[in-house]
């Protein structure tokens, strides 16, 4: 064996006295480490060997032999330090055989019998170790049930990125396709909200970076204290034992869950809110809708049309970001824009459509689960051939017409407290809701119809100049 024959300092490098790396043999015979060898030629500007100064050959063989020795050597260290590292009492030089359940530390046979563990209850170390890896097995699931919320969170949070880059992409089509139908000076309010869209997404973008970053970052945490237990589990039972207090605090770091995303996704409103609406009060010329709809409020069964202006059933279910603002039970849609001041009025063609509900929500109203169940929308639907008007969570009455509605005009009066319905066709009265608003409200959009969409209706702009005398 190479440590019966040699040292530590006859396997030594000359030149920087640790065990030979790559060693070299040069034409003295002297041999010395590689890099120590290019080192001290780079620093005399010479082929001279470092020990006796006698020139050598410019590229030296390597040394075989030596380096094969010097291997065997550095393994050889190793095994003796690790055969000598059976810990012993510090106090009585026994081994350390026992393990105190009350101090819940390593003792051996004379400590056990000693006034300091009176009384206490012991076992035997490898049953111990046993109980105890069990007892950190069960610390170690909350851990490893964090961990897959957080990867599934984070998966979650790389298709809403995915989405933001698809909303940015199908808003930008938009905005072209809207602007294309203008004339030549207005180029520059075209340019000016697609700089806004893409301040937006870079905005964003870089939130969800940042986020997914944190998140990241707190995944690799998470499962380097994990590593470590399960590293801890499964050393030596003595080893374990001795670090078991150490290990067992790993287990108790607590992370925060995932916040939801409220707010990610790009505010198409934002950007084609009412867009040739709001052009038309540069140009008075242009006619709109009052009112569109928010894309990222659908339930992913409703299909929106290209200028957010109706809204269809669909069978196949789309596949979109599970975000706040969207309903997730019922087929229901809100407008872009909500109301907490002066009167607002728009016309909706329901056509052959066969069940549908519109009317206004609170902002605040849950858009998960059964909103039928709370309070915050008032509303007139169609169903089964009925016509009926009410508010959550009231039960609805019904209402009687001698005719089947086509255009459904929703009057808003937010300050007199009305949310009035009519026949938009013949401007009659259907029904009147009173109530004292406090919060913005939103239009309500609700069908589960395939063959005939919801479609909101442009309204007629009249401008009258008057001349001052």
């Amino acid at each position: 064996m190479a440590s019966k024959s040699f040292s530590e300092e006859d396997l030594s490098c000359p030149v920087c006295y640790e065990i030979f790396k790559d060693p070299l043999l040069l034409s003295c015979s002297h041999s010395v480490c590689k890099v120590c060898l290019q080192k001290f030629w780079e620093s005399k500007e010479s082929g001279e060997c470092p020990v006796c100064r006698r020139r050598s050959s410019k590229e030296p063989p390597p040394n075989l032999a030596l380096k094969n020795l010097c291997e065997s050597f550095s393994v050889e260290k190793i095994q003796r330090s690790s055969a000598g590292s059976e810990l012993l009492c510090s106090q009585h030089g026994e081994k350390l055989k026992l393990f105190c359940l009350e101090d819940q530390q390593l003792v051996c046979f004379v400590c056990r019998d000693s006034a300091k563990h009176r009384n206490h209850r012991f076992q035997p170390v490898d049953e111990a170790a046993v109980e105890f890896k069990e007892n950190l097995k069960m610390k170690l699931k909350p851990l490893q049930k964090t961990l897959k919320i957080f990867k599934d969170v984070k998966l979650t949070w790389n298709q809403t990125a995915e989405k933001i880059q698809i909303q940015t992409q199908h808003t930008e089509r938009r905005i072209k396709e809207e602007f294309q139908k203008l004339h030549q000076f207005l180029r520059d309010e075209e340019a000016a909200r697609i700089a806004a869209l893409r301040g937006e997404e870079e905005q964003k973008s870089q939130m969800m970076k940042e986020k997914m970053e944190k998140m990241s970052r707190e995944i690799s945490s998470l499962s380097d204290t994990i590593r470590a237990i399960e590293k801890e589990m499964g050393a030596e039972d003595v080893s374990f034992l001795q670090n078991y207090r150490t290990t067992i605090t790993r287990t108790q770091c607590r992370l925060e869950h995932p916040e939801r995303l409220s707010g990610a996704l790009i505010h198409v409103k934002k950007h084609l809110r009412n867009l040739k609406f709001t052009v038309w009060e540069k140009m008075q010329e242009i006619i709109h809708t009052p009112v569109t709809l928010n894309p990222i409020t659908a339930h992913p069964r409703l299909v929106l049309s290209e200028d957010l202006t109706s809204v269809r059933y669909s069978d196949e279910r789309q596949k979109l970001p599970d975000n706040p603002e969207r309903f997730g039970l019922y087929a229901a849609v809100l407008g872009s824009e909500g109301f907490n001041s002066g009167t607002h009025c728009w016309d909706v063609d329901v056509g052959g459509n066969t069940g549908w509900l519109l009317g206004v929500m609170i902002e605040s109203a849950e858009r998960k689960g059964s909103v039928y169940s709370r309070s915050g929308i008032w509303y007139m639907d169609y169903y089964d051939g009925k016509y009926r008007a009410g508010s959550t969570p009231n039960p609805a009455t019904l209402l009687s017409f001698n005719r089947k509605l086509q255009k459904i005009r929703v009057t808003l009066d937010w300050d007199g407290g009305k949310l009035s319905f009519s026949d938009a066709v013949n401007n009659t009265h259907l029904h009147t809701h009173t109530h004292t608003f406090t919060e913005r409200v939103f239009p309500y959009f609700n069908t589960g119809c395939k063959l005939s969409p919801l479609r909101i209706l442009p309204v007629k702009v009249h401008v009258s100049v008057e001349q001052q005398s």
